[in-house]
């Protein structure tokens, strides 16, 4: 279960976006919510217009001030501010989600300084190399504020493998706990969607490469048949799909056909697709999605490219 949630902060509106969901996570696990900052080297001054946070004093009164917040309710809240300054925001937090014991990190995708260079494309993925802590990202609204959080449908894009399945468990824990129900969903690439070493062969072998891909898809419905059975059997309401074309495209069309509030990915993996689905799916996926997304560290991961 979730039994803790670290939410790092940098002063920003922006950064606070995050609050919501971290306050419904913790609501629905009766988790504990810890409010993290880490003092940068070489900080920006303003995040957004707003102060940064570059002093421990003052880091620790701003974060005694968002935990104090209705949000949070009667909910149990701590401040932690690791005044060590690090050039590493994304290793100093993924360090602190290991050593304070959190089950998920809660970040938005609009921070500045320190927390943009986590978030804005392969450097959030990279962070999960460093610690096993799922990291779910939140989306401000166009105006920046912070948006109201509800899960009712979580997207699970798989691939067939086991490479990608450690994001099977901690969709279930997370449907358990909001009581929303799952979708889980394959993409298998036409042959002209093919990239890398594949779609090589595609040239030199069509007809054996439409058959592959043509069994591909029939593999996927009997593998997401049977995982929806099994989670039906331990009393999830789940539901699955297999998608034929370009992958970000495919997810974002599952997303918003299943009505998806929250989509859990595993990354860093590299399956039976190479070619087609690795690392460099997930950051594009992560800019077009326009929806939360929680990245849970693969099986046989590598940096992300």
């Amino acid at each position: 279960m979730v039994r803790h949630v670290l939410v790092p902060l940098d002063g920003s509106i922006l950064a606070e976006s995050a609050l919501p969901a971290a306050a419904a996570t913790a609501a629905a696990f009766e988790a504990r919510i810890t409010l993290f900052h880490v003092l940068e080297e070489w900080a920006p001054e303003t995040v957004h217009g707003h102060p940064h946070l570059t002093d421990a004093e003052q880091a620790q009164a701003y974060l005694a001030e968002v935990a104090g917040r209705p949000i949070f309710r009667d909910r149990q809240v701590d401040t932690h501010v690791h005044q060590a300054r690090t050039g590493d925001v994304a290793d100093s937090i993924m360090a602190h989600a290991d050593e304070l014991g959190a089950d998920l990190v809660v970040l938005s995708t609009h921070g500045q300084g320190g927390l943009r260079g986590l978030l804005v494309g392969s450097i959030a993925l990279r962070a999960l190399t460093r610690g096993r802590t799922p990291i779910l990202l939140v989306n401000p609204t166009a105006t920046g504020q912070a948006p109201p959080f509800a899960c009712r449908k979580i997207l699970v894009p798989l691939d067939g493998t086991a490479a990608h399945e450690p994001s099977l468990p901690v969709a279930s824990r997370l449907a358990r706990g909001w009581g929303a129900a799952l979708h889980l969903v394959v993409v298998v690439p036409t042959a002209g969607t093919l990239s890398g070493h594949l779609a090589a062969t595609g040239l030199l072998m069509p007809r054996a490469t439409r058959a592959m891909l043509d069994l591909a898809e029939r593999e996927a419905q009997a593998y997401v048949k049977g995982l929806g059975a099994g989670f039906g059997a331990q009393g999830l309401s789940a539901t699955w799909s297999v998608s034929r074309g370009e992958p970000v495209a495919a997810l974002i069309d599952a997303a918003r056909a299943t009505q998806a509030d929250l989509v859990v990915v595993a990354t860093h993996a590299r399956g039976a697709m190479e070619g087609f689905w690795s690392g460099s799916v997930t950051p594009k996926l992560m800019q077009r999605l326009g929806r939360p997304i929680v990245l849970v560290r693969a099986e046989g991961h590598d940096e992300a490219r």
